[in-house]
């Protein structure tokens, strides 16, 4: 008899020997990923003065690159197959790294680090989405945690490199070199099983299945997959990102999800931002900074297999808000280093643990053959919240609590917007857009669809308005409309 997916991991098993040594390797990448640009360089080429704005130009670039990198890569994954892009991106991603370290001179080291940018965002995407696509679902939650938790404490990681090579071409030359070693030994693995069944490629999917169990100690399965939702109609050109748009229920899911993210980037920096700056080492902050995010990771695991997905983000968010919202009420000689530093690091903690949760949701609010794209949608967002966030302190012209009342209600808006979505937990993942016609696959909370109006056109959203149960919810999203409307005027009163 066919069986679905699901029904095949659970035979092959969900997170078996095999599977962990997969999950290892991709996780470890995140530590191998080589870091930013480099903060050495202007004493390389002298960018003093008038050219010391090259300094941030680069950082820029970087950025740049990691937009461009999301938004583009996503698609191409879903198109093309995970373990390819993902391939070819981490090969860019050290030939680049290389020129990056031996540049001649500035403009080489800056176009270096867009094109680093482009790849490294790209492939650290795909690579997630791979190590979810490995296990079974109910694993999701621990892998996406781990990827997220290696990364913060990859941070640490490269304190302690810095703090050991000074030279920065060194630095970028040793923390490139174990990319060359991923980069071989990640031919060695399979394509996502769940892209080839999403494809309609069960035969390749079953032999990946297989390879899985025998990974897993098994011995070989008498399996045959049945075929997939989504492949029925072949006359039909394979989905693509502008599906993001067309279908209702994708539409105001990617619309929230972007919010969210953009939220979580926007309070996560802006609390780095305000936390004030730590005396002492440069390199021990560094380490601190990095190290403040694990303990988040052991709450996502535990709190989103108990409480779910939705209610956990939401809490995160919400308390990350409040911890702004706090910070402003403090008096000012009271635990002048150790109250402020205490409350901010906590709050960073709380939206650390909501960024964790983000990329899990997301990734299981999409089906299998826009998971990526979907991904790099919502990653794209995340990055102008980095880049709108430090322009939010120079709104302290105002007055100053504006800026932490900005990143407050922000969180708490994002917190609350979650209800919108549907809970993951426990439930099945969608492989094709077909799958979302199920009700089980639509959005919670159908009669609450309408409030993604107010983005759309916020003087008819406020001129229907049902006040009532959604009236606290609405007024929060109207509140956080006006917000991101004050951050874009005072972007432009500055620039």
């Amino acid at each position: 008899m066919a069986a679905g997916l699901e029904e095949a991991f659970g035979a092959a098993g969900e997170f078996g020997g095999g599977q962990r040594r997969l999950t290892a390797f991709l996780v470890l990448l995140q530590v191998g990923e080589p870091p930013g640009a480099s903060r050495s360089s202007p004493r390389s080429w002298y960018l003093i003065e008038q050219e010391a704005y090259k300094v941030s130009l680069a950082s820029s670039l970087f950025f740049a690159g990691l937009l461009i990198g999301n938004i583009t890569f996503g698609p191409l994954s879903d198109k093309l197959g995970r373990k390819p892009v993902y391939i070819s991106g981490l090969f860019f991603d050290v030939l680049f790294g290389y020129v990056t370290a031996l540049a001649p001179n500035y403009g080489v080291f800056a176009v270096s680090r867009f094109f680093v940018g482009i790849v490294n965002g790209g492939m650290a995407l795909v690579s997630f989405v791979l190590t979810q696509e490995y296990v079974g679902k109910s694993f999701w939650s621990f892998t996406g945690s781990l990827t997220n938790l290696t990364f913060a404490v990859g941070i640490a990681v490269y304190a302690l490199l810095g703090y050991c090579v000074r030279e920065w071409r060194h630095l970028a030359l040793v923390s490139n070199t174990p990319g060359v070693i991923f980069l071989l030994l990640s031919f060695m693995l399979p394509e996502s099983p769940r892209w080839l069944y999403s494809q309609g490629k069960t035969a390749e999917a079953e032999d990946v299945m297989q390879y899985i169990a025998l990974g897993n100690g098994k011995e070989r399965l008498n399996l045959k997959l049945k075929p997939s939702a989504g492949t029925s109609r072949k006359d039909e050109s394979p989905p693509g990102i502008l599906n993001l748009v067309k279908h209702p229920v994708l539409r105001w899911r990617t619309i929230v999800l972007m919010y969210i993210w953009y939220v979580c980037s926007l309070v996560y920096y802006g609390l780095t931002l305000n936390a004030g700056e730590l005396g002492g080492n440069l390199y021990l902050n560094v380490a601190l900074y990095g190290l403040v995010e694990v303990p988040a990771f052991p709450l996502c695991m535990f709190f989103i297999e108990k409480s779910g997905r939705r209610k956990t983000m939401m809490c995160f968010l919400i308390f990350a808000g409040f911890a702004c919202m706090f910070t402003m009420f403090l008096p000012k000689n009271s635990g002048k280093y150790v109250v402020p530093t205490l409350l901010a690091l906590c709050g960073k903690m709380m939206v650390s643990a909501a960024f964790n949760i983000v990329y899990i949701y997301t990734s299981e609010l999409y089906p299998t053959v826009l998971r990526n794209a979907g991904l790099g949608v919502c990653s794209m967002s995340c990055r102008f919240g980095g880049i709108l966030a430090p322009f939010v302190p120079s709104m302290k012209s105002l007055s100053p609590s504006v800026p932490l009342v900005v990143f407050g209600i922000s969180g708490l808006s994002a917190g609350f917007l979650t209800l919108l979505l549907p809970e993951t937990l426990n439930k099945p993942i969608a492989e094709s857009i077909e799958d979302l016609q199920s009700p089980k696959y639509r959005v919670l909370i159908n009669e609450k669809a309408d409030l993604c109006l107010l983005y759309l056109n916020p003087r008819q959203y406020c001129i229907q308005l049902k006040w009532g149960k959604n009236s606290f919810l609405c007024f929060l999203n109207v509140i956080s409309l006006l917000i991101f409307f004050l951050i874009m005027d005072s972007v432009f009163h500055i620039s």
